[in-house]
């Protein structure tokens, strides 16, 4: 009887012990069936959030970046050649580039672009006049400032001095003629950097009226506002929208009026 029951109790165990292992193998294999849960509709717009919020991060960023350098490019090198300048008529009495003998009130009497060459012309006749040069890019490079691009690539401005036509009201409203006057001439200015300047200068960024011009319009006669001819979509040497974030983008030249 003894021998019978304990035959009886091992089948029962092994029954059982069959019975779990058909569990466990049907439950792995309805678990392979069973397809994987991707992301959510809720879960991919936060990603998107996430990714969209970083984007600005660094967009503002740049622009921050960008308007501080403009910021101090107005600061120690525009604005500080025009202090410049006007130290140099008063303590010489007369424009840089003039004949002491025979003053014209004109930049270089000879009607040429007072700009430092090789032999330093520029920067020499204001140490001769007892003037502290402005920061520039290195010590005899006071003319030249380096800055970068809103994409990232070097570009270089550059100061010189000239006698140049300039448009000023005439006779009756609305109307205007062309007068010689003196102007600091800026070379190699990003349009965002011209229209920056022209803005901090006169209040808004119009190449056409105001103190700060762009050189070929700044003797217009036309009584209507105009827009910078290039803007920063346009590559170096381009007049369209090129779009491509890695050219050296396109630069003007501007007049900024002198006060004689």
């Amino acid at each position: 009887m003894t021998y019978l029951a304990d035959l009886t109790q091992a089948s029962s165990l092994m029954d059982g012990k069959r019975v779990a292992t058909m569990r466990v193998i049907t439950n792995t294999k309805a678990s392979a069936r069973r397809p994987m849960a991707g992301f959510t509709i809720l879960e991919m717009a936060i990603v998107l959030v996430v990714i969209g919020l970083i984007i600005g991060a660094v967009t503002i960023g740049q622009d921050v970046y960008r308007n501080a350098q403009y910021q101090r490019i107005n600061s120690t090198f525009v604005q500080s050649w025009q202090i410049a300048y006007d130290a140099y008529t008063q303590n010489t009495g007369i424009v840089p580039g003039d004949d002491a003998t025979a003053p014209s009130g004109k930049i270089n009497s000879d009607g040429s672009e007072l700009c430092n060459g090789p032999s330093n012309a520029m920067l020499n006749a204001f140490l001769a006049a007892g003037i502290e040069l402005p920061e520039g890019r290195a010590e005899g490079q006071n003319d030249r400032y380096v800055y970068e691009d809103a994409n990232g690539n070097p570009q270089e401005v550059r100061v010189c001095f000239d006698a140049v036509n300039w448009a000023v009201p005439g006779a009756s409203v609305g109307s205007y003629v062309a007068r010689e006057r003196n102007v600091m001439v800026l070379k190699n200015l990003t349009p965002s950097l011209a229209r920056y300047l022209d803005a901090g200068i006169d209040g808004k960024a119009d190449a056409r009226f105001g103190r700060f011009r762009e050189d070929s319009i700044a003797d217009s006669t036309q009584p209507d506002s105009v827009e910078w001819s290039l803007d920063d979509r346009m590559a170096y040497g381009a007049t369209t929208a090129t779009s491509r974030d890695e050219d050296q983008i396109a630069v003007v030249s501007a007049y900024y009026l002198m006060n004689r």
